[in-house]
């Protein structure tokens, strides 16, 4: 054995160490977050090849990144250089290996091409001409859905869809793929394994070529992985998978947890080893981890242990508002700054990619610099930038670029030409191109004529006189509405898994803080245009980082601070008992995530819809142990009772906390973390003790009066029971005498 090998030998735990020199049986390792699976998958590799003498060139490595594949290849490689000659592959690379070099016995060519989703969809469209597009790109997502679960339009289908044409459609789809010989990427995966099951020598020279079977990330497959991954192993094959099952998060993705809960059952006579000493994270950090998600019940089960110490216990925050939550936490960076702390210690953590804005906003005119990991900047994003497009032609007519941008988005059957014919009539309209749009209608054709109607029709609609008393919040929804923007990007969002309806809600919560008036649009979109050019810093790469909990998997921070931590937010959804388990496992990813600090904020109001409306704590807050926590109130009032009743645990009154969560302090006096305080010269309109009627709620009663800035926030408690918060300023209260 080499002496590199041997001192990596040396280096392990005696867990680790167990994994690398298993062989024989089929192996599951369930690994923690922390615990170094990676350093054991190199390793069996180096070993396997050292002292198991097995040819590494048949050890198959599958791993679900090409990045992941590279980093394995190169770290392997230097334990063992014969480990450069190991097949290390995605699923699907290996997948299109393999039919390239079977392509004849599968009815391809062996330089197939793949298809991507765009070229599903023109597929779709040369078989289905007269489909709308947003039609075809939801059949191109079934379609592609079907093949992860590893059906066929033979199969069974309800799982799918319950549209009755779709076995049909998705049998055309096919029909024409293969006349063609090309291969979508589902394919890769589907027709891998049909080749191995359809065709025996092909098997055959599989299962003799591939001795050794890896597999990495194992909870993250899907059905039709699993089925190529049988396929590929005969009873002589060394079968080895790692994963987490508390990490499998991807559920929306196709990922099948099931896969990693049932591996001994799939593969008889499965030995278990479990990585569950971890070298992230202090001893509170992981022990609340472990105590929240111990709460599922679709688990194999570990416990995460340290020798690191305990370090400090983790912290929920709690705050009056969303708005308050961002204000907080650049205060604490702005901390940072004075102490020298770097800001990417810091990695600000959220449910939705909507939460962002606020976080930006509030860094960028503190001039924090960040970076957002996975998605664009909240103004930069494709669905908002459509919305905003819309409200600046609304405020210039003469805004060709704008206008460019949605006169056909949603599609309205108006081409280059039509535009140009449109744009033609500039002249005479002294260069407003809705007026342009009118004078052109008539020489149109009659598909151009009516989509350019429809626009016409929806601009004037919208510059109608607004209502008085109300927010532009009310009018932005309006214009999402009927110019079927929503609609686009909610079936973007079925489609995809995104989250472009909810970054459109949020616009909506941006636009509720300025009146629905001219003068309140131009101050708006003159708003965002300074946020959206403000720069992040001479350099994102050394700011704070935001960035959702799903992507932050597989990346580690000195503090974490995970946002949001509201019934509704996070977790989504606590009816459906999967949903909610999948939901607690992402806590555990966020939570495992943090090295030396964590912290959670949660928030008493958060703006949905352009209203401000009551909000409980997150039940997975509840569910922490009371000796793994600390609870800080900023300015809550009656707050922190209601999360000790969400909780379940004993009422307590908890400590008020300045600027830098830990000195507790007297509430009255911290100016940065009493909003009420700071305006104490402001006179309430409606102070507390007040009796009110509401439309939609009824009589009610004042129990509290804030203030947010400089408008009036109040607390209504009604007859009916429920509570509401309100802005006088923009809604409607009548006093009752």
């Amino acid at each position: 054995m080499s002496t590199k090998l041997e001192t990596f030998l040396q280096s392990l735990n005696p867990v680790q160490k167990e994994a690398v020199l298993h062989h024989g049986s089929p192996l599951l390792i369930l690994a923690g977050a922390g615990s170094g699976k990676t350093r054991v998958i190199i390793g069996k590799i180096a070993y396997l090849i050292q002292r198991q003498g097995i040819d590494p060139r048949s050890i198959l490595a599958v791993t679900f990144t090409n990045k992941a594949a590279e980093e394995m290849r190169t770290r392997a490689a230097d334990l063992e250089p014969r480990a450069g000659d190991v097949m290390i592959k995605t699923f699907h690379s290996f997948g299109a290996w393999l039919l390239r070099r079977n392509a004849s016995l599968v009815g391809l060519s062996s330089q197939f091409t793949i298809y991507d989703d765009d070229d599903q969809q023109t597929l779709l469209k040369s078989l289905f001409p007269g489909t709308q597009q947003n039609l075809l790109r939801a059949l191109a997502h079934q379609i592609s859905r079907a093949k992860d679960f590893g059906l066929t339009p033979d199969h069974d289908l309800s799982t799918i869809t319950g549209d009755p044409e779709f076995r049909a459609d998705y049998r055309t789809y096919e029909k024409r793929l293969r006349e063609i010989g090309n291969a979508d990427f589902g394919d890769l995966i589907l027709r891998t394994t049909h080749l191995l099951e359809d065709e025996p020598l092909v098997k055959k020279r599989i299962h003799e070529r591939f001795q050794v079977i890896l597999v990495d990330e194992y909870q993250d497959s899907n059905i039709a992985q699993y089925q190529m991954l049988r396929a590929l192993c005969s009873d002589q094959t060394y079968i080895c998978v790692v994963g987490d099952d508390d990490q499998s998060i991807y559920r929306f993705r196709g990922a099948e947890i099931a896969n990693i809960l049932q591996f001994s059952q799939h593969f008889p006579g499965t030995d278990t080893i479990r990585l569950e000493q971890n070298y992230r994270s202090t001893g509170n950090i992981l022990a609340l981890a472990s105590a929240v998600v111990g709460k599922n019940e679709g688990r194999l089960g570990k416990e995460l242990w340290t020798h690191n110490p305990d370090g400090d216990l983790p912290q929920i925050v709690m705050l009056d508002s969303a708005e308050d939550e961002a204000r907080e936490i650049t205060a604490l960076l702005q901390q940072d700054i004075r102490t020298g702390t770097p800001l990417t210690n810091t990695a600000i953590l959220y449910r939705t990619n909507a939460q962002s804005r606020l976080f930006e906003t509030s860094l960028l005119h503190a001039a924090i610099p960040y970076r957002i990991v996975g998605t664009l900047r909240f103004y930069e994003r494709e669905e908002i930038k459509d919305a905003l497009a819309f409200l600046k032609f609304i405020a210039n007519p003469k805004d060709e670029i704008s206008f460019r941008r949605i006169i056909n988005k949603p599609a309205r059957g108006l081409g280059n030409a039509t535009l140009s014919k449109i744009l033609s009539h500039l002249g005479p309209a002294q260069g407003n191109i809705a007026l342009a749009l009118e004078f052109a209608l008539p020489g149109l054709s009659a598909k151009a004529r009516t989509g350019a109607g429809d626009f016409l029709k929806l601009y004037t609609g919208l510059n109608d006189p607004p209502q008085k008393g109300s927010t532009l919040a009310s009018w932005l929804e309006a214009l999402l509405e009927t110019s079927r923007l929503m609609d686009y990007h909610q079936q973007q969002d079925e489609i995809a898994g995104t989250q472009k309806i909810q970054n459109l809600e949020e616009l909506v919560n941006a636009a509720s803080l300025y009146p629905n008036t001219t003068e309140g649009l131009v101050d708006f979109l003159e708003a965002v245009e300074l946020d959206s050019s403000r720069e992040t810093g001479e350099d994102g790469e050394n700011g704070v980082t935001l960035i959702t909990m799903h992507n932050t998997k597989g990346l580690e921070f000195s503090r974490v601070i995970c946002t949001g931590m509201e019934e509704g937010l996070f977790p989504r959804n606590g009816d459906d008992s999967s949903e909610l388990e999948e939901e607690r496992r992402l806590f555990y990813v966020a939570a495992t995530r943090a090295q030396h600090q964590l912290v959670f904020t949660t928030c008493r109001t958060r703006r949905i819809h352009g209203r401000i409306v009551d909000s409980l704590p997150s039940r997975f807050l509840g569910e922490i142990p009371p000796e793994l926590r600390t609870l800080t109130s900023l300015g809550m009032g009656g707050y922190t009772n209601a999360f000790s009743d969400s909780a379940g645990s004993t009422r307590r009154k908890e400590t008020a906390y300045q600027g830098d969560w830990g000195r507790p302090v007297n509430l009255e006096s911290s100016r940065s973390m009493n909003p009420q305080a700071q305006q104490q010269k402001l006179k309430a309109t409606f102070p507390k003790g007040t009796r009110i009627y509401h439309d939609d709620y009824g009589v009610g009663e004042i129990v509290k009066s804030t203030f947010n800035g400089s408008d009036e926030v109040v607390l209504v408690r009604f007859e009916s029971g429920r509570t509401a918060t309100f802005l006088p300023k923009y809604n409607q209260l009548d006093r009752i005498q």
